[in-house]
């Protein structure tokens, strides 16, 4: 017989048991709000319908249209990052902005995925990418301190929000598992999958032959690096290589790394950052190439906003970063799946 289905979330025992997070999730986003105002920034709401969902190969959108008066249809997304949109907020002469976006992916659920969540994101003009480091530990150690606990829990693993992350590059990293990551990556952004796929099977990773550079780089990464970060500390995981940061500007030291950064804690990526990418033409040449790589892989591809583009050429010099606030909320109160820090979950449909 099939297992029984869970209680619905608005049965008042369910709801019960849920509200200690609930009423969690909302002082920590009122504090989360009241740190930016302090630091100048500005609240902005992106619309969360855009004529391109994002254009990375691996994330999926839900499509909609809209229809005009005429009855002319008009393909829309429900956008997967606010990004595009606070990018041309920057562009308009804006400096410092946040937005609790609410956002969606489809082909995303678990005890960490939502089809709908809600991303906390922000911008910096005129700054190094390395100020939102400092951004993201600040806010860590703010919304544990709300919550009223001294560590971020997940599945038995623990991390101290107060203490300085550590900062480890993706060469150390997988270093770390015998494996010289850039020697398998040009300072045009080719890579040699063979190299990376033999390294990576004497590292104990299974490659399959149809494996492309950056499956290879991905399974080790998640097998073998991600469950070891953020434990007793916070990590920033940095400097990318440039060909998996495909919104963010090549290093001043090392044209084969981006200024790219990912915030774990207990073993659970938090946020991702970027110094910004100002070159329409090379955004463009990217955004091309993760969406050939999106059509060979799933048979589809999003267009292209050429609004963005345009506005890229007027945006000034930035960082940026997005942080899955759900998540935040989870570790902080020690909630075990992503639902129970939502006030309405998505149903399920499977």
């Amino acid at each position: 017989m099939p297992s029984p289905l869970p209680s619905p979330w608005w049965r008042a025992d369910t709801h019960r048991d849920r509200r200690p997070f609930l009423t969690a999730r909302n002082a920590i986003k009122r504090d989360l709000r009241g740190w930016f105002e302090a630091e100048g920034f500005t609240e902005v709401e992106a619309a969360a319908l855009q004529v391109s969902p994002g254009n990375e190969a691996h994330l999926h959108a839900f499509a909609t249209e809209a229809i005009s008066t005429a009855g002319a249809r008009t393909p829309l997304y429900l956008h997967t990052s606010p990004e595009f949109a606070a990018k041309k907020l920057l562009a308009a002469g804006e400096t410092k902005i946040f937005d609790f976006a609410r956002v969606w992916r489809n082909r995303e659920r678990g005890p960490l995925h939502h089809p709908e969540f809600t991303m906390l994101e922000w911008y910096r003009a005129g700054e190094p990418y390395e100020a939102l480091m400092a951004d993201g530990a600040a806010l860590l150690a703010l919304a544990a301190q709300t919550a009223e606990t001294r560590a971020l829990t997940w599945r038995g693993k623990t991390a101290d929000p107060f203490a300085e992350p550590e900062r480890l590059t993706l060469a150390e990293a997988f270093d770390a598992n015998g494996i010289d990551l850039l020697a398998t990556v040009q300072a045009d952004g080719d890579t040699n999958r063979d190299a990376l796929a033999r390294a990576a099977s004497a590292a104990g990773v299974r490659v399959a032959a149809d494996d492309t550079w950056t499956d290879v780089f991905s399974r080790v990464l998640v097998e073998k690096i991600e469950p070891k970060l953020g434990l007793g500390r916070p990590t920033i995981l940095c400097e990318y290589p440039i060909c998996e940061a495909a919104l963010a500007r090549p290093t001043a030291s090392d044209p084969r790394v981006a200024e790219r950064f990912e915030l774990y804690a207990c073993g659970v990526e938090l946020a991702n950052a970027f110094g910004e990418l100002t070159d329409p033409a090379e955004q463009r040449r990217r955004f091309v190439m993760e969406m050939d790589e999106k059509a060979r892989v799933y048979g589809e591809r999003y267009p292209l906003d050429e609004d963005f583009l345009a506005a890229l050429a007027h945006m000034p010099p930035a960082c940026g970063i997005a942080l899955g606030f759900d998540r935040l909320v989870m570790l902080a109160t020690g909630a075990s799946r992503i639902e129970q820090v939502l006030w309405t979950p998505v149903a399920a449909t499977d």
